[in-house]
């Protein structure tokens, strides 16, 4: 059992980041329904698209280099060079600030012209507030790293909540209060945007204080290991430097080009809608039903996946380093496996029960259409959580470049297809669905080949695919029939959706156990495996 929790403590740290980023992107979907209430589908389509922007900047300078520093730090711990580890910290910080400063100054001098490429110019009203916030997060993602590569995600996972909490609590605040003060405004909504967009930038302000915090806490220690590192190894700070900015570039490139995902999308949408004769009102609204409702909803159990990936890849980059093939194929079938047992059954979930979760969570006249568009998008789950598991694993195996070509050649087929479906099926918003869908499928069939061939690794298919998703339809079946069941008795929509989700839960976890997709010895190696599995003796479901 011990070498079972040993071999797994990666699935055991990225566990306790995928908690805390799905506590964290639950957070964030609360606080996103009364700031929906507050500055309406139109608010939330400046916001989004004020993110679009922002997100783009800040994958080219801050959400790189926790990856590329956990690498590196890991690498260098495992071979107990700590002088090294700590001047990579040291290096990435500089280079950090003066990336982060620069691509803050960008967003907000080029917030305006941003707003006029999507036709939309109240959007350079939340931008050039949100525009700080790339700073600090390219200073935090070097902390992150650091521990990250110390195989410890506590920090990151502690700092992830905390952010999530205040900035949560000082959107909805700051909008009110915006929206109050701007009421005689024709751009009352984007300043109520603004306020979201304030939270984000007082959120990660905190987060990082918490972070600074711990850092100072194990400064000492710290010091000690440096002073002990007697290898000999002792790389001159114009080494290091070089040795992060090739590591760290090709993760820019890979992020970036999937980020120019929805940025294009934003810019083409807003571009062919005008075209089309919409007004801008009315795109900003179809923008917010997408960005807003279907792609915040879909993208909370990729969290998983984008928590796996993150500590897979300081685990497989030590495996492959010493050479232990089978060692780097057992991670990625563990990893790939435990990410789909959550992926399907959530996609499921999802399609199955979009509009009584849509009605649930947000107010309006414009709940059918947000609920068709989750229904027909739903299996982009699935994609998006395997593309962004196997990115992490190539990155772990050293094939950083391959992440940035499957992402561009997905990209001009998405473009190709997005075209299409807007300009010549007129499809609004389901064209965008579409388009997502069809972008995420063809970065996982080529990392899946590309895993095959490098890693010399074949995927198993029936317990992995096949039987999550024949488990994962049962409960599809039953939780449609609780809620439906239950609402013609109750009429509580509240009470229905929560009722369907116990059952669904419930119903997925016993058909895993009693189909014997998941055995003994892989509940073993989850977090609290041992409790679980006593429990499940004590009812007679395990032998």
């Amino acid at each position: 059992m011990a070498k079972s929790k040993n071999k797994n403590n990666y699935l055991v740290q990225g566990t306790i980041l995928a908690i805390s980023s799905i506590v964290s992107r639950f957070i964030g979907m609360l606080y996103r329904v009364p700031l929906t209430n507050i500055i309406g589908d139109t608010g939330m389509g400046y916001y989004s698209s004020a993110y679009e922007l922002y997100n783009l900047a800040l994958i080219l300078s801050s959400y790189s280099i926790p990856v590329a520093v956990s690498k590196l730090v890991s690498g260098m711990e495992s071979k107990k060079q700590y002088r090294n580890a700590h001047r990579v910290f040291l290096t990435a910080l500089k280079i950090a600030a003066a990336v982060g400063a620069i691509a803050s100054a960008a967003v907000y001098f080029l917030a305006e012209a941003w707003a006029k490429l999507v036709r939309n110019m109240p959007v350079a009203i939340p931008l050039r507030v949100l525009a700080p916030t790339i700073f600090v997060f390219a200073v935090m993602g070097v902390f992150r790293g650091y521990f990250q590569g110390k195989r410890t995600m506590v920090p990151t996972a502690l700092s992830q909540l905390i952010e999530q909490v205040v900035h949560a609590v000082v959107s909805i605040v700051a909008a009110y209060r915006l929206m109050l003060l701007h009421n005689a405004s024709a751009d009352m909504e984007a300043y109520g945007a603004a306020g979201g967009t304030l939270g984000a930038l007082i959120g990660a302000v905190v987060a990082f204080l918490v972070l600074l915090g711990v850092y100072g806490m194990n400064h000492g220690f710290i010091r000690k290991r440096v002073k002990k590192d007697h290898t000999g190894a002792d790389s001159s700070p114009a080494v290091i430097t070089r040795l992060f900015v090739m590591t760290v570039v090709p993760i820019i490139l890979s992020q970036t080009v999937y980020q120019l995902s929805g940025t294009i999308d934003n810019a083409l949408f807003g571009q062919l809608m005008i075209l089309q004769g919409k007004s801008e009102e009315t795109t900003s609204l179809l923008w917010g039903l997408y960005a807003n409702k279907y792609r915040m909803l879909t993208n909370l159990p990729v969290a998983i996946a984008t928590a796996l990936g993150t500590s897979i890849v300081p685990a497989l980059a030590n495996t492959w380093a010493i050479g232990d093939d089978d060692g780097v194929r057992r991670k990625i079938a563990s990893s790939v496996r435990f990410n789909m047992l959550i992926a399907i059954p959530s996609a499921v979930g999802l399609g199955v029960l979009a509009e009584p979760v849509i009605r649930l969570l947000f107010s309006g006249t414009e709940i059918e259409q947000s609920a068709g568009l989750l229904t027909a998008g739903s299996v982009a789950v699935v994609f998006f959580a395997y593309s962004t598991l196997t990115n992490g694993i190539l990155q772990g195996i050293d094939k950083m470049k391959l992440p940035v070509y499957h992402a561009a050649v997905s990209l001009v087929l998405h473009v190709a297809c997005l075209a299409l479906m807007l300009g010549v099926f007129r499809l609004d918003a389901y064209g965008l669905v579409i388009g997502n869908v069809l972008y995420a499928l063809c970065v996982c069939a080529l990392n899946w080949r590309a895993i095959a061939r490098h890693a010399e690794y074949r995927q198993e298919i029936r317990s992995t695919f096949l039987m999550p998703t024949l488990c994962a339809a049962v409960m599809g079946a039953v939780a449609y029939l609780a809620y439906h069941g239950l609402y013609l008795l109750t009429e509580r929509n509240m009470i229905s959706v929560l009722a369907a989700i116990a059952a669904a839960v419930v119903c997925y976890g016993l058909l895993l156990v009693v189909t014997r997709t998941v055995s003994e010895e892989e509940l073993l190696g989850f977090p609290k495996g041992g409790s679980l599995v006593r429990l499940l003796k004590r009812a007679r479901l395990l032998p």
